[in-house]
């Protein structure tokens, strides 16, 4: 009996350990796949404000808000803008001045703990950019998906599309550049966003289902006078164009592609989402491993739409190598294997998604370049 009960003791001992295992991952891959839009990315710090003037805000030095450009920066009950860092402006060894743009709500007072954002605007085209626009909602797979829509005069259309940790708000930043280049504009809210429908899983996909939300938009443009359609995705949202441009039924409308910090390598960006959130190391394999099987994510389908060869109209990425979540070193490869249709327009001192935001003159110049022969 005693190496029955040895053999009963070590299986019991086996099942105890991979029923944990399986619960550390779910937990790992849940920090990774369950941030909600909106809220700020794992591991950008929170800064303190320590004093403001006019037309300034001193914060906590950090690398995160000694960045250059132009940010938003969040807490709790106040929006603003911030632009350059002051030099010549005295100010405590700890701390840095940055410009003040505006406070779009709320007050920002000294010992306001806040983070930078790539999301400068808030509220829709028209309270915060004062452009007319529309609400409509998109048949979508899962319900109606809400959606903005700016006029313009050209029957090219483009449909921007948000990624991690922002809200359509985040394509607010380039609407008043589209918009003055004469083109009508879809800004898309899917799967998961405010006002959308949940994934029945309750869990974000990195694009691998949300692109069929995108495929949707596609579908109203060319029903309501688009001949042509760009498509401008950030993060997951760039993921979702890579999908789209490789699988819609209406892929031969869509003239062209940019990518502004694309998610490329799903397991990477898992792993850096879970790292963030402090999983610990030795869980992260487990994480990747719990992600593919409760969502059905497969590399070989983002692989497929991101495949250099098969790609066939013009793009545009923007991205950098100081993206932490999505690695920079896919988009080189991607961008170096087709220089005959992808261009790269390398972004430094910018954290994902945030490419605009770190130079917004030299990104909208590139922009209008790639642009021009498409319109």
């Amino acid at each position: 009996m005693r190496p029955a009960i040895a053999t009963a003791a070590a299986v019991t001992t086996l099942i105890g350990v991979g029923a944990a295992a399986i619960a550390a991952g779910r937990y790992a891959s849940d920090a990774a796949l369950k941030a909600p839009p909106g809220r700020p990315l794992p591991g950008d710090p929170r800064l303190t404000v320590h004093a403001t003037a006019a037309g300034q805000v001193t914060l906590t030095r950090s690398l995160a808000s000694g960045r250059p450009g132009t940010y938003g920066i969040d807490g709790p009950g106040v929006h603003a803008v911030v632009g350059p860092v002051l030099d010549g402006v005295p100010h405590p060894a700890d701390t840095l001045v940055r410009r003040l743009v505006r406070v779009s709500h709320g007050t920002l007072e000294p010992g306001a703990r806040v983070r930078l954002t790539p999301q400068v605007h808030t509220g829709d085209p028209s309270t915060a950019l004062g452009l007319d626009h529309k609400d409509i909602d998109i048949p979508g797979e899962l319900g109606p998906l809400p959606a903005w829509f700016v006029s313009g005069p050209r029957d090219t259309w483009v449909i921007a599309v948000h990624g991690l940790g922002t809200t359509r708000e985040h394509p607010l930043n380039l609407l008043t550049f589209l918009h003055a280049h004469r083109f009508p504009v879809l800004g898309l809210g899917y799967r998961g966003d405010p006002d959308a429908p949940r994934p029945p899983d309750g869990l974000g996909h990195l694009g691998d289902s949300e692109w069929r939300d995108l495929d949707a938009a596609l579908r109203y443009a060319v029903s309501n006078g688009a001949q042509r359609v760009v498509l401008h995705g950030w993060s997951t949202g760039a993921s979702m164009a890579l999908h789209a441009a490789a699988n819609s039924a209406l892929r031969d409308r869509i003239r062209g592609l940019v990518l502004d910090s694309p998610v490329l390598d799903w397991q990477a960006t898992l792993r850096a989402l879970a790292h963030a959130h402090r999983t610990p190391t030795p869980l992260l394999p487990l994480a990747v491993r719990a992600a593919r099987g409760r969502t059905g994510l497969h590399g070989d389908r983002l692989l497929e739409a991101a495949d250099a060869r098969s790609m066939r109209v013009p793009t545009l990425i923007f991205h950098g190598p100081d993206d932490t979540l999505a690695p920079w070193q896919p988009s080189r490869e991607l961008a170096a294997r087709r220089p005959d249709l992808i261009s790269l327009h390398t972004v430094r001192e910018a954290p994902h998604a945030a490419m605009w935001n770190a130079d917004p003159v030299r990104y909208e110049e590139a922009l209008r370049r790639f642009l021009t022969p498409l319109m």
